[in-house]
């Protein structure tokens, strides 16, 4: 339901390293901010959660606006901002940040903040590829990812020529023979298919690991 009166909220994140309580609260009201419509969260080391701000979000409406001292007061990262302002944008509600000098109440700021969101998409797809090509890179030198295998090549060939055997060992046999855990020494000795099949008891003499 909408109002007919436009609101300004602000909200306030305060924790014990910085104590500047009084420096928030009092910018928020220069910006035409009543002191009941405040919301403050006092943080410590010991907890991150927010309900002060849960119940900010919650409150305020189409027309309204959410006015913060500055970005970091709102958000613990770009990605989190983003996701509460274009929340925001679906609303109807206005977000400004005094200290950045961002709002989006005006054509410019709403200019800016996308910007924002632009460079934040940028970098995601440049960790995204550098996360790709360091993948390849690292299989065209021949690394694999995974847990490193318990065995080494020698154990590996040894496993897989009892494996082959009609009936192949048990686990405990392996086990005993490779001195390990259970079926820990098929770990680098055949598939991963192969191992879920085997120690489920539906393996097949015939099948190759």
């Amino acid at each position: 339901m909408v109002h007919n009166r436009r609101m300004k909220y602000g909200y306030a994140r305060i924790s014990t390293i910085d104590q500047n309580a009084d420096m928030q609260l009092k910018a928020l009201q220069r910006a035409g901010v009543e002191s009941r419509n405040i919301f403050k969260d006092e943080l410590s080391g010991a907890t991150t959660k927010r309900p002060s701000l849960l119940r900010c979000l919650k409150k305020v409406q189409h027309g309204d606006t959410l006015i913060v001292w500055k970005l970091d007061r709102l958000a613990r990262s770009l990605r989190d901002l983003i996701t509460i302002v274009e929340d925001f944008d679906r609303r109807g509600v206005n977000f400004r940040s005094l200290t950045e000098e961002i709002s989006t109440t005006t054509p410019g700021g709403k200019l800016t903040f996308h910007i924002f969101v632009a460079l934040a998409e940028f970098e995601r797809g440049i960790i995204i590829e550098r996360t790709r090509e360091g993948i390849k890179a690292a299989r065209a030198r021949g690394v694999r990812g995974g847990p490193k295998p318990k065995l080494d090549r020698k154990q590996i060939d040894h496993a897989r020529k009892l494996l082959k055997q009609d009936p192949p060992p048990s686990r405990e046999e392996l086990a005993a023979l490779f001195k390990g855990k259970p079926a820990d020494p098929l770990q680098g000795a055949c598939s991963f298919k192969w191992r879920q099949a085997y120690r489920s008891g539906r393996i097949k003499p015939a099948l190759n690991p």
